[in-house]
Parts: structure tokens; C-alpha cells; sequence
């Protein structure tokens, strides 16, 4: 990528650093901001991606097209139950269908929920950590996508890390980022609404709406499954309202229709939904 500006706030700390791409437009800008700042990265960076096998494939186009197009390498890392826990992977190899998290869930005996959040601890953040201490890194730097108007949002507390959160410390809101993208010749191919987008990260992540999980047992079944199946598995739920089997029958009893009317489904994002 052409070196556009200096920008102190973006200019690389001292020693390794890695850049935490989560495959959303919020992390890309914070990526295309660092790169630009700072030309090619040194060796001394590492830009990784975790896939949990649950993001939708508009994610999975979007980074390998982030990519290619900044000249970036991305190294694609997922969790492993056996050691050392993690696999480097790429585009064409990552998982599709939930693997990683089946494999998760099949160690734990257990599944996540609003309380208990291990799954990104254990298949983003530690796999991450996990691949870059296998390159002898001893201590980094993170950077993190979290931006000026996430105040609510915290970094994941390590003794080998310390993070960076260049896009606070720029004051950058959310109104910047997708201004950023409707700039670009290319965008993560997800719908926005309110700001937000609609369908990133995993699928049916407990932590999205009542009303969103409705909308995808509604209209991709095949995805609503998956989360369906392994309540079912185990034996418990991903929240503490509505079985994902409960879910699906009340979107086949009342219809489309529910999803108009705000006191019928939870509207709140972040696990606020019990």
C-alpha cells in the first residue's frame, strides 16, 4: 500500500505488535490507517485473522480481499483441541461449517452464553496468542479495532500483552468508518442498518438480538441449525430466554409479521436480551 500520511496516532509501537483483523469494516479501516501510516509492515508484525468457522462467507471475502488488494499478509489461524491448539489455515482451507467451535464445544461439554463468553476467549483471543508465541514472541503489543464511541468495550486482559487502541486514541466513531467504505472501490458485503452491520462476526452469536436470531431462523434455516443442534447436544441453551428451538417455533407461529412489533423480541445487542 502507498504511504499516505504519517499519522503520529498510527504509527507502530516499539517491538512485535499484532494487528487484530476481526474480518469487520471497523478493524480493515483500523488496518488500512496503520498501513498507511507506516508503509509496509516490518517482520516484527503480524496481522491475524481467527475464523470460528461460524462467520458468515461475506467475512472470509472480505479479508482475503483486504488482502489482496492493500498487499497485506494475513495469516488465517483457527482453534484445534489438540496441541498446540491452533492451525494456520487461508482462505481456501478455512472452515465453513462451525468445525472449530464444534470441537469447543465437544472439549467443554458446555456451551457459552451472555455469562460465560469463553468461546471468543478460547477461539479468537487465545488462538491468536497461541500462534504468536509459537514464533518465540515473548511480549507484543495488540492493536484493537475498538473505536471512540465503544467506551462500554474493554480489552481482554493478558500478561504477555499490552494493547493499543489507535481508533480511540483518534477519536474515530462509527459514522467515520462506513464513511471510509462508501470511499472505497470495494466493502464487506453485509448490510447495514442503524450503523451497525447487520450479520457480522458468527452467525447467530448469542449476543446479537432476539430479533436478528429470529430474522435468521427465518430466512437461513440451514444456519439457524447448526446453534439449534448443539442446544440440543448438550442438553442447555445459549440464553437464558429462548431456546433456539423455541426461537424457530415462534418465528413459524406468529410469521413475519413479529418482527415489526418492538415489545414482541428483544431489540438489544451485547447479551442485554435476559
Amino acid at each position: 500500500m502507498t504511504l499516505h500520511h504519517a499519522d503520529a496516532r498510527y504509527l507502530l509501537p516499539a517491538g512485535n505488535v499484532q494487528i487484530a483483523f476481526s474480518g469487520g469494516r471497523t478493524s480493515a479501516f483500523m488496518l488500512h490507517e496503520i498501513l498507511s501510516a507506516n508503509g509496509d509492515l516490518p517482520d516484527r508484525v503480524e496481522v491475524t485473522f481467527q475464523n470460528t468457522g461460524r462467520e458468515m462467507p461475506q467475512t472470509l471475502d472480505f479479508v482475503a480481499e483486504v488482502g489482496r488488494r492493500w498487499g497485506v499478509m494475513v495469516t488465517w489461524l483457527e482453534y484445534r483441541p489438540m496441541m498446540p491448539l491452533f492451525e494456520i489455515v487461508g482462505y481456501q482451507g478455512a472452515a465453513r461449517n462451525g468445525e472449530p467451535f464444534d470441537a469447543l464445544i465437544a472439549k467443554k461439554k458446555a456451551l457459552p452464553n451472555q455469562f460465560r463468553k469463553w468461546c471468543s476467549a478460547e477461539l479468537k483471543t487465545k488462538t491468536a496468542k497461541r500462534y504468536l508465541v509459537s514464533k518465540g514472541w515473548r511480549r507484543w503489543v495488540s492493536a484493537v479495532g475498538f473505536r471512540a464511541d465503544e467506551s462500554h468495550r474493554t480489552p481482554y486482559a493478558d500478561n504477555r500483552t499490552s494493547t493499543w487502541l489507535p481508533l480511540r486514541e483518534a477519536g474515530v466513531t462509527r459514522h467515520k468508518v462506513l464513511s471510509f467504505w462508501r470511499s472505497q472501490s470495494f466493502d464487506l458485503d453485509l448490510p447495514v442498518f442503524g450503523g451497525k452491520t447487520i450479520g457480522g462476526n458468527c452467525d447467530g452469536c448469542f449476543l446479537k438480538s432476539e430479533a436478528f436470531l429470529a430474522s435468521i431462523a427465518r430466512d437461513q434455516p440451514s444456519r439457524h441449525a447448526w446453534w439449534e443442534a448443539h442446544e440440543r447436544g448438550v442438553g442447555r441453551q445459549f440464553s437464558d430466554r429462548f431456546s433456539r428451538r423455541q426461537l424457530r417455533e415462534f418465528m413459524d407461529r406468529q410469521g413475519d409479521l413479529v418482527l415489526s412489533q418492538e415489545d414482541a423480541l428483544c431489540q438489544k445487542n451485547g447479551g442485554e436480551c435476559f
